[in-house]
């Protein structure tokens, strides 16, 4: 039997999602899991595939994964959770026809990134996000992948302030390496007027224009929903979520408080016009 999992977790520990030698990665720990409670025997074998990978860093809401098994009355998210570190959590699970690729049968992808407001012109970065809509070429926001076509489809780019905190929620067909991080960084120079909306526009004709961007830090990248037009059955675990659910109450709680005390230790160690 085929079996899909929606997988999350907090990247920040991780040298990022796909396995790599001799440091901790999303799959390490999923392959280690699976094996542990022989729902596969290898990855090859089960024909694991995974929609998609993110850099270290970088978290994830709906990560989707898919595997062949014997023991499909194991491969439920609650069972799997109890072998898993607390940073990474599966939370729905679905049956799927023995053709199904979460990556080739992807139609979209969501992202969502946090960004530091302050000091930021939101008027500068709406007017300048709607440049991004619709289909580019988005060269100067990647980083180069072998001979990749960096040609996307933007479907929606949204901006929202909330708080001290812009949100930024993105959607395309699909995404370059370091795209979205690299958009961000193209936006901020644009908000703090570093560069003017004249030049975004010349970035999105890279035949023409060529500018190098480094990437915007990973802590703030979240990868949100991947999408299909299938019909997939998806059933949420409800225990599997609520336990995640407390444990992250609690980490949001500790790392607010946390935030305060590095807000109160910043504001007396500059001056009052200072701007970050």
């Amino acid at each position: 039997m085929r079996i899909a999992l929606k997988i999350a977790y907090i990247g920040t520990e991780y040298h990022g999602y796909q396995i790599q030698p001799n440091v901790p990665t999303i799959e390490k720990e999923l392959f280690r899991t699976l094996e542990e409670l022989k729902i596969i025997t290898d990855p090859k074998s089960a024909r694991y595939t995974g929609s998609g990978r993110t850099d270290a860093g970088v978290h994830a809401l709906e990560q989707v994964i898919t595997f062949d098994t014997d023991n499909p009355k194991l491969a439920i998210p609650r069972v799997i959770n109890s072998k898993l570190p607390p940073s990474i959590w599966v939370w729905s699970r679905a049956e799927v026809p023995d053709d199904f690729d979460p990556r080739r049968h992807a139609v979209s992808r969501e992202y969502k990134y946090f960004i530091c407001g302050e000091c930021l012109n939101i008027s500068l970065l709406r007017k300048a996000s709607k440049l991004l809509r619709g289909t580019h070429d988005f060269a100067n926001f990647a980083t180069p992948d072998m001979d990749k076509s960096t040609v996307r489809t933007v479907e929606r780019i949204d901006i929202r302030v909330e708080g001290r905190l812009i949100n930024l929620d993105i959607k395309a067909d699909s995404f370059v390496w370091h795209m979205v991080r690299k958009t961000v960084t193209a936006l901020r120079m644009v908000g703090d007027q570093t560069r003017e909306v004249e030049w975004l526009k010349r970035m999105l004709h890279p035949e023409e224009f060529e500018e190098g961007l480094e990437p915007a830090p990973a802590c703030g990248l979240l990868l949100k929903n991947v999408n299909y037009d299938l019909d997939i059955p998806w059933e949420d675990d409800s225990y599997a979520k609520k336990v995640s659910a407390e444990r992250l109450h609690e980490q949001f709680m500790h790392y607010g408080v946390m935030a305060e005390v590095f807000k109160e230790l910043k504001d007396n160690m500059q001056p009052p016009e200072a701007c970050d």
